[in-house]
């Protein structure tokens, strides 16, 4: 198994035509749109938790190429699995941001009630399915779904994000097994942020790469530059168009790095040296991509401010229409749990209404 990295987009700018994928420019403008929105998104979400506004957040600064182009190189029918860190991917699915914020705010617009863990997007109106907390489960689920598919006769592909820290998982290794036997059209899709919350991939693995643990299940391992948004989408891209034709499931990993905390419950200085954090800045995948851009004569300081801006207007009315809206009533606590509710549970929501009323009274 090779451990050379696909890269399209050096670190400076410069890009190899060869590699380059065949892309129009309001394409690539829109995938730098997408990747200032999810910074931006980023930013004020860190904030709002800072602020005691919403509970939780978990970021992805560092992580945008790897997702926004990732994400771009699946079709609207395909079935995603994110994984908590993967707001990009709803992003480029079309996902309002107001939806978004209704979730970390547990609001009684949010689509789940508040019954699901922030960061735990799920939207059946995109074909992004709801994780769980514990890690990997949401892996065998996608090679099932991908199996489903194939024995239905749909041409659909399935796409599974999951970090380098979930490779160490059981379902990680089920589900791999089941993809290379059934030869299902799945996309592991492994950001290899460096991280398993404290845990580095050194103290993970001693395989070369992750991307040579798909040899072992029968079918093929690919690795990126997962800071290069041209490469992701190349190497995606050309994994879902095999899998739709019948050639099987593709392991993805980009290598990427965590710039911030694991979430907004973490310290990573506990864990990690300032001077390797700013090593990896330098690495930026907005920055690279926007060097890109400039060269090939579509960047420009007016289209930065544009772009921008219209980032900022798009969280902030996000933010402001969300919090105008009221917390989920007493009733959805005992809602969506049976097609029925139970005796035991009507009885439950009857005697916590008649405690409401008389903190009402006092």
């Amino acid at each position: 198994m090779s451990v050379e990295m696909l890269q399209v987009i050096r670190a400076e700018g410069t890009y190899d035509t060869t590699l380059e994928p065949s892309l129009p420019e309001s394409d690539l403008k829109k995938l730098y749109e997408a990747m200032i929105l999810l910074r931006t998104l980023d930013v004020r979400a860190l904030s709002l938790q800072r602020q005691g506004r919403i509970g939780f957040y978990i970021q992805c600064i560092g992580q945008e190429a790897s997702q926004i182009g990732s994400a771009y190189a699946f079709e609207p029918n395909d079935w995603l699995f994110p994984s908590y860190r993967d707001a990009g991917v709803a992003i480029v699915r079309g996902l309002a941001l107001k939806t978004l914020f209704c979730h970390l705010m547990g609001n009684s617009q949010d689509v789940m009630k508040g019954h699901q863990m922030p960061n735990h997007w799920g939207y059946r109106s995109i074909n992004l399915v709801s994780l769980a907390a514990p890690i990997g489960v949401h892996i065998p689920v996608a090679v099932g779904v991908a199996l489903a598919a194939k024995m239905r006769g749909d041409r659909i592909v399935t796409g599974v994000y999951f970090g380098d820290g979930a490779t160490s998982s059981n379902d990680f290794h089920a589900g791999m097994n089941f993809a290379g036997v059934f030869h299902t059209p799945t996309i592991f899709f492994c950001q290899n942020n460096q991280y398993a919350i404290s845990l580095p991939v050194s103290k993970q693995t001693k395989a070369q790469t992750l991307a040579s643990k798909a040899r072992a299940y029968g079918f093929e391992g690919v690795r990126v530059d997962g800071n290069d948004v041209l490469a992701v989408y190349k190497a995606v891209k050309e994994a879902v168009v095999k899998a739709r034709n019948g050639g099987g499931p593709t392991v993805i990993e980009a290598i990427t790095y965590r710039i911030g905390a694991h979430s907004t419950a973490d310290d990573p200085k506990r864990y990690r040296v300032e001077r390797e954090v700013e090593e990896w800045r330098k690495r930026d995948p907005i920055d690279r991509f926007r060097l890109y851009l400039q060269r090939k004569g579509i960047w420009s300081e007016d289209l930065e401010a544009k772009v921008r801006q219209q980032a900022d207007g798009i969280v902030s009315d996000a933010i402001r229409e969300a919090e105008k809206i009221p917390p989920p009533t007493l009733e959805t606590m005992f809602e969506d749990v049976y097609s029925e509710m139970s005796w035991n549970l009507k009885e439950q929501l009857k005697e916590l209404l008649s405690e409401q009323r008389d903190v009402t009274k006092r």
